[in-house]
Protein backbone atom coordinates (compact mmCIF):
# COMPACT_ATOMS: atom_id res chain seq x y z
CA UNK A 1 0.00 0.00 0.00
CA UNK A 2 2.53 2.33 0.68
CA UNK A 3 4.34 1.63 -2.41
CA UNK A 4 1.21 2.19 -4.61
CA UNK A 5 0.64 5.53 -2.71
CA UNK A 6 3.66 6.91 -3.02
CA UNK A 7 3.93 6.27 -6.82
CA UNK A 8 0.80 7.94 -6.83
CA UNK A 9 1.79 11.16 -5.08
CA UNK A 10 5.68 11.03 -7.39
CA UNK A 11 3.01 11.19 -10.44
CA UNK A 12 4.30 7.59 -11.95
CA UNK A 13 1.28 6.21 -12.48
CA UNK A 14 -0.86 7.15 -15.99
CA UNK A 15 -4.51 7.69 -15.99
CA UNK A 16 -5.97 4.03 -15.89
CA UNK A 17 -3.35 3.73 -13.15
CA UNK A 18 -4.91 6.94 -11.31
CA UNK A 19 -8.66 6.06 -11.98
CA UNK A 20 -8.06 2.02 -10.68
CA UNK A 21 -6.34 3.22 -7.31
CA UNK A 22 -9.69 5.61 -6.82
CA UNK A 23 -11.96 2.27 -7.29
CA UNK A 24 -9.62 0.03 -4.36
CA UNK A 25 -10.19 3.30 -1.93
CA UNK A 26 -14.24 3.00 -2.27
CA UNK A 27 -13.89 -0.63 -0.33
CA UNK A 28 -10.90 -0.32 1.64
CA UNK A 29 -10.87 1.83 4.22
CA UNK A 30 -7.39 1.76 5.24
CA UNK A 31 -6.13 2.91 1.82
CA UNK A 32 -8.16 5.87 1.88
CA UNK A 33 -7.49 6.98 5.24
CA UNK A 34 -3.41 6.69 4.31
CA UNK A 35 -4.32 8.14 0.54
CA UNK A 36 -6.15 11.24 2.91
CA UNK A 37 -3.35 11.53 5.46
CA UNK A 38 -0.44 11.77 2.74
CA UNK A 39 -2.44 13.90 0.40
CA UNK A 40 -1.86 16.69 2.95
CA UNK A 41 1.16 16.13 3.72
CA UNK A 42 1.88 16.24 -0.44
CA UNK A 43 -0.13 19.99 -0.23
CA UNK A 44 2.14 21.02 2.06
CA UNK A 45 5.56 19.67 0.23
CA UNK A 46 3.61 21.48 -3.38
CA UNK A 47 3.76 25.07 -1.63
CA UNK A 48 6.63 26.26 -3.21
CA UNK A 49 7.80 23.94 -6.38
CA UNK A 50 10.29 25.74 -7.52
CA UNK A 51 13.08 23.96 -9.67
CA UNK A 52 15.81 24.86 -7.69
CA UNK A 53 14.02 23.61 -4.49
CA UNK A 54 12.85 19.86 -5.67
CA UNK A 55 15.35 17.87 -4.60
CA UNK A 56 15.99 19.32 -1.46
CA UNK A 57 11.83 19.27 -1.25
CA UNK A 58 11.50 15.50 -1.90
CA UNK A 59 14.60 14.92 0.89
CA UNK A 60 12.25 16.49 3.36
CA UNK A 61 9.34 14.69 2.53
CA UNK A 62 10.79 11.62 2.20
CA UNK A 63 12.52 12.48 5.89
CA UNK A 64 9.15 13.40 7.03
CA UNK A 65 7.28 10.10 5.70
CA UNK A 66 10.04 8.23 7.58
CA UNK A 67 9.64 9.97 11.33
CA UNK A 68 5.95 9.58 11.30
CA UNK A 69 5.82 5.25 9.97
CA UNK A 70 8.57 5.19 13.07
CA UNK A 71 6.70 7.58 15.76
CA UNK A 72 3.17 7.48 15.14
CA UNK A 73 2.38 9.43 18.12
CA UNK A 74 -0.03 12.02 17.53
CA UNK A 75 2.06 14.90 19.52
CA UNK A 76 5.43 14.16 17.39
CA UNK A 77 2.99 14.21 14.02
CA UNK A 78 1.56 17.38 15.19
CA UNK A 79 4.63 19.00 16.17
CA UNK A 80 6.13 17.76 12.73
CA UNK A 81 3.25 19.22 10.62
CA UNK A 82 4.17 22.43 12.29
CA UNK A 83 7.22 22.73 11.24
CA UNK A 84 6.56 21.61 7.87
CA UNK A 85 4.46 23.96 7.31
CA UNK A 86 6.61 26.95 8.63
CA UNK A 87 9.50 26.04 6.80
CA UNK A 88 7.48 25.86 3.52
CA UNK A 89 6.01 29.03 4.69
CA UNK A 90 9.15 30.96 4.55
CA UNK A 91 9.93 29.44 0.97
CA UNK A 92 6.49 29.68 -0.35
CA UNK A 93 6.75 33.58 0.36
CA UNK A 94 10.12 33.65 -1.66
CA UNK A 95 8.65 31.93 -4.79
CA UNK A 96 5.40 32.50 -4.74
CA UNK A 97 4.83 35.13 -6.82
CA UNK A 98 7.33 32.94 -9.12
CA UNK A 99 5.33 30.23 -9.33
CA UNK A 100 1.97 32.31 -9.85
CA UNK A 101 3.98 33.58 -12.75
CA UNK A 102 4.45 30.53 -13.74
CA UNK A 103 1.01 29.25 -13.98
CA UNK A 104 -0.84 32.17 -15.47
CA UNK A 105 1.86 32.01 -18.19
CA UNK A 106 1.49 28.43 -18.99
CA UNK A 107 -1.85 27.85 -17.98
CA UNK A 108 -0.86 24.63 -16.54
CA UNK A 109 -1.20 22.57 -13.58
CA UNK A 110 -1.90 19.62 -11.51
CA UNK A 111 -4.93 17.95 -12.92
CA UNK A 112 -7.35 16.15 -10.29
CA UNK A 113 -9.71 13.07 -11.65
CA UNK A 114 -12.74 11.97 -9.70
CA UNK A 115 -14.39 8.58 -10.94
CA UNK A 116 -17.80 7.82 -9.71
CA UNK A 117 -18.45 4.18 -9.84
CA UNK A 118 -21.79 2.98 -10.83
CA UNK A 119 -25.01 3.03 -8.63
CA UNK A 120 -23.71 6.37 -6.86
CA UNK A 121 -23.12 9.94 -7.47
CA UNK A 122 -21.02 12.23 -5.77
CA UNK A 123 -20.76 16.12 -4.98
CA UNK A 124 -17.28 18.45 -4.79
CA UNK A 125 -16.71 22.08 -4.82
CA UNK A 126 -14.12 23.82 -7.18
CA UNK A 127 -11.50 25.82 -5.86
CA UNK A 128 -13.74 29.33 -7.46
CA UNK A 129 -16.56 28.23 -5.29
CA UNK A 130 -18.12 26.16 -8.18
CA UNK A 131 -20.22 23.01 -6.87
CA UNK A 132 -20.10 19.98 -9.04
CA UNK A 133 -22.83 17.20 -8.73
CA UNK A 134 -21.53 13.78 -10.87
CA UNK A 135 -23.72 11.17 -11.04
CA UNK A 136 -23.04 7.51 -11.63
CA UNK A 137 -20.09 6.27 -13.60
CA UNK A 138 -19.06 9.80 -14.56
CA UNK A 139 -15.40 11.81 -14.48
CA UNK A 140 -14.49 14.85 -13.81
CA UNK A 141 -11.10 16.09 -14.71
CA UNK A 142 -10.19 19.34 -13.48
CA UNK A 143 -7.15 21.48 -11.55
CA UNK A 144 -6.43 22.06 -8.08
CA UNK A 145 -6.47 25.58 -8.88
CA UNK A 146 -7.43 27.92 -11.31
CA UNK A 147 -5.45 29.57 -13.43
CA UNK A 148 -4.79 31.54 -16.44
CA UNK A 149 -7.80 33.20 -17.95
CA UNK A 150 -10.22 30.56 -18.45
CA UNK A 151 -11.86 28.36 -15.47
CA UNK A 152 -11.57 24.53 -17.60
CA UNK A 153 -12.65 21.11 -16.99
CA UNK A 154 -13.86 18.24 -18.67
CA UNK A 155 -16.44 15.50 -18.33
CA UNK A 156 -17.37 11.95 -19.21
CA UNK A 157 -20.79 10.67 -17.92
CA UNK A 158 -23.41 13.39 -16.39
CA UNK A 159 -22.59 16.17 -14.71
CA UNK A 160 -24.81 19.27 -12.82
CA UNK A 161 -22.62 22.80 -12.53
CA UNK A 162 -23.60 25.82 -10.31
CA UNK A 163 -20.54 28.18 -11.68
CA UNK A 164 -19.26 30.54 -9.58
CA UNK A 165 -20.05 34.05 -11.27
CA UNK A 166 -16.32 35.58 -12.29
CA UNK A 167 -16.81 37.75 -15.37
CA UNK A 168 -13.26 38.06 -16.08
CA UNK A 169 -12.90 34.20 -16.39
CA UNK A 170 -15.48 32.20 -18.23
CA UNK A 171 -16.27 28.87 -16.95
CA UNK A 172 -15.34 26.06 -19.84
CA UNK A 173 -16.82 22.43 -19.73
CA UNK A 174 -15.23 20.40 -22.57
CA UNK A 175 -16.91 16.67 -23.38
CA UNK A 176 -15.90 14.81 -26.48
CA UNK A 177 -18.22 16.48 -29.21
CA UNK A 178 -19.56 19.85 -27.29
CA UNK A 179 -17.71 22.80 -24.81
CA UNK A 180 -20.16 24.41 -23.19
CA UNK A 181 -18.59 28.11 -21.65
CA UNK A 182 -20.32 30.49 -18.95
CA UNK A 183 -19.86 32.91 -16.41
CA UNK A 184 -22.13 32.12 -13.92
CA UNK A 185 -24.97 30.03 -14.49
CA UNK A 186 -26.70 26.53 -13.52
CA UNK A 187 -26.61 23.50 -16.05
CA UNK A 188 -26.28 19.71 -16.93
CA UNK A 189 -24.31 18.03 -18.88
CA UNK A 190 -25.30 14.68 -20.47
CA UNK A 191 -22.14 13.10 -22.07
CA UNK A 192 -22.24 8.85 -21.91
CA UNK A 193 -20.14 7.74 -24.88
CA UNK A 194 -22.27 4.93 -24.75
CA UNK A 195 -25.55 6.84 -25.62
CA UNK A 196 -24.40 8.22 -28.54
CA UNK A 197 -25.87 11.80 -28.03
CA UNK A 198 -24.51 14.47 -25.72
CA UNK A 199 -27.07 16.70 -24.40
CA UNK A 200 -27.08 20.12 -22.70
CA UNK A 201 -29.87 21.77 -20.24
CA UNK A 202 -29.78 25.13 -18.99
CA UNK A 203 -31.43 26.08 -15.68
CA UNK A 204 -30.08 29.82 -14.99
CA UNK A 205 -28.07 32.09 -16.88
CA UNK A 206 -27.04 32.01 -20.06
CA UNK A 207 -24.76 29.11 -22.06
CA UNK A 208 -22.91 29.19 -24.96
CA UNK A 209 -22.71 25.71 -26.67
CA UNK A 210 -19.78 25.09 -29.53
CA UNK A 211 -18.38 21.73 -31.28
CA UNK A 212 -15.22 20.73 -29.25
CA UNK A 213 -12.10 21.03 -31.45
CA UNK A 214 -14.42 22.94 -34.56
CA UNK A 215 -15.05 26.57 -35.55
CA UNK A 216 -18.71 25.48 -36.84
CA UNK A 217 -22.12 25.81 -35.45
CA UNK A 218 -22.72 27.18 -31.78
CA UNK A 219 -25.60 28.31 -29.82
CA UNK A 220 -26.71 30.56 -27.19
CA UNK A 221 -29.25 29.13 -24.58
CA UNK A 222 -32.04 30.60 -22.52
CA UNK A 223 -33.10 28.98 -19.10
CA UNK A 224 -35.62 26.29 -19.83
CA UNK A 225 -33.34 25.31 -22.77
CA UNK A 226 -31.32 22.73 -23.73
CA UNK A 227 -28.99 21.07 -27.10
CA UNK A 228 -29.11 17.54 -28.20
CA UNK A 229 -26.05 16.68 -30.25
CA UNK A 230 -26.07 13.84 -32.41
CA UNK A 231 -24.43 12.76 -35.89
CA UNK A 232 -22.56 15.86 -35.68
CA UNK A 233 -25.85 17.89 -35.71
CA UNK A 234 -27.11 20.23 -32.78
CA UNK A 235 -30.81 21.21 -32.27
CA UNK A 236 -32.25 23.19 -29.63
CA UNK A 237 -35.54 21.92 -27.76
CA UNK A 238 -37.60 23.35 -24.68
CA UNK A 239 -36.09 21.46 -21.48
CA UNK A 240 -39.85 19.50 -21.26
CA UNK A 241 -38.69 17.80 -18.16
CA UNK A 242 -36.89 19.18 -16.06
CA UNK A 243 -37.32 16.64 -13.27
CA UNK A 244 -34.92 14.78 -14.68
CA UNK A 245 -32.22 16.62 -13.19
CA UNK A 246 -33.05 15.18 -9.82
CA UNK A 247 -30.79 12.92 -10.32
CA UNK A 248 -28.26 15.15 -8.26
CA UNK A 249 -30.50 14.66 -5.52
CA UNK A 250 -30.10 10.62 -5.88
CA UNK A 251 -33.79 10.38 -7.53
CA UNK A 252 -34.27 8.81 -10.97
CA UNK A 253 -37.59 10.33 -12.49
CA UNK A 254 -39.25 9.04 -15.57
CA UNK A 255 -42.43 10.97 -18.22
CA UNK A 256 -43.83 9.14 -20.23
CA UNK A 257 -40.86 7.50 -21.50
CA UNK A 258 -40.47 4.38 -23.30
CA UNK A 259 -38.82 1.11 -21.90
CA UNK A 260 -36.26 1.22 -24.53
CA UNK A 261 -35.10 4.73 -23.56
CA UNK A 262 -35.46 3.81 -19.62
CA UNK A 263 -33.59 0.84 -20.08
CA UNK A 264 -30.79 2.42 -21.96
CA UNK A 265 -29.89 4.79 -18.98
CA UNK A 266 -30.61 2.33 -16.65
CA UNK A 267 -27.57 0.22 -18.37
CA UNK A 268 -25.21 3.45 -17.75
CA UNK A 269 -26.26 4.43 -14.00
CA UNK A 270 -25.55 0.99 -12.80
CA UNK A 271 -22.99 -0.78 -15.40
CA UNK A 272 -24.89 -3.73 -16.67
CA UNK A 273 -26.27 -5.09 -19.46
CA UNK A 274 -30.17 -5.46 -20.31
CA UNK A 275 -31.18 -8.07 -22.33
CA UNK A 276 -34.88 -8.30 -23.98
CA UNK A 277 -35.67 -10.71 -25.66
CA UNK A 278 -39.56 -9.79 -26.52
CA UNK A 279 -38.89 -6.44 -28.08
CA UNK A 280 -42.66 -6.05 -28.44
CA UNK A 281 -42.34 -4.55 -24.72
CA UNK A 282 -39.86 -1.52 -25.85
CA UNK A 283 -42.58 0.55 -26.62
CA UNK A 284 -44.32 0.22 -23.11
CA UNK A 285 -44.26 3.86 -21.56
CA UNK A 286 -43.61 4.44 -17.98
CA UNK A 287 -43.58 7.70 -15.87
CA UNK A 288 -42.35 7.34 -12.27
CA UNK A 289 -39.75 8.03 -10.04
CA UNK A 290 -36.98 5.88 -8.64
CA UNK A 291 -34.73 6.22 -5.51
CA UNK A 292 -30.96 5.84 -6.95
CA UNK A 293 -30.25 3.59 -3.37
CA UNK A 294 -33.06 0.98 -4.12
CA UNK A 295 -30.65 -0.70 -7.25
CA UNK A 296 -32.14 -1.91 -10.41
CA UNK A 297 -33.13 -4.84 -9.09
CA UNK A 298 -36.19 -2.86 -7.26
CA UNK A 299 -36.52 -0.39 -9.89
CA UNK A 300 -36.99 -3.13 -12.58
CA UNK A 301 -39.54 -4.95 -9.91
CA UNK A 302 -42.06 -1.66 -9.85
CA UNK A 303 -41.40 -1.31 -13.56
CA UNK A 304 -42.88 -5.01 -13.34
CA UNK A 305 -46.09 -4.48 -11.79
CA UNK A 306 -47.20 -2.28 -14.83
CA UNK A 307 -46.41 -3.84 -17.76
CA UNK A 308 -45.81 -7.61 -16.87
CA UNK A 309 -42.60 -9.20 -17.59
CA UNK A 310 -40.29 -12.03 -16.59
CA UNK A 311 -36.92 -11.25 -14.63
CA UNK A 312 -33.87 -12.86 -15.15
CA UNK A 313 -30.65 -11.64 -13.44
CA UNK A 314 -27.17 -13.06 -13.88
CA UNK A 315 -25.44 -12.14 -11.30
CA UNK A 316 -21.80 -13.83 -12.38
CA UNK A 317 -21.86 -12.51 -16.59
CA UNK A 318 -23.53 -9.12 -15.38
CA UNK A 319 -26.74 -9.37 -17.53
CA UNK A 320 -30.27 -9.17 -16.71
CA UNK A 321 -32.76 -10.98 -19.13
CA UNK A 322 -36.39 -9.70 -19.87
CA UNK A 323 -38.76 -11.66 -21.45
CA UNK A 324 -43.26 -11.76 -21.47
Amino acid sequence: MEEILSKYFGGEPGTAQRLELIRQMEDNEPLRAEYIRLQNIYALTQLAPHPSHEAEGRKGYNAFRHRLKVKAQRKIIRLAMQCAAAALLLIASTFFLTRMLLFESTGTGEMNTLYVPAGQRAQLTLNDGTQVWLNAQSTLTYPARFFGKRREVSVVGEAYFDVAENREKPFVVTTEQLTMEVLGTEFNVYSYPEAGIVQTSLVKGSLKVSETGKNGQSMLLSPSQQVTYQNSKMQLEPLTNPEHLLWKEGIYAFNNERLIDILAKLELYYDTTIRVEDPEIFNVRYTGKFRQRDGIDEILHILQKIQSFYIQNDKDKNIITLSK
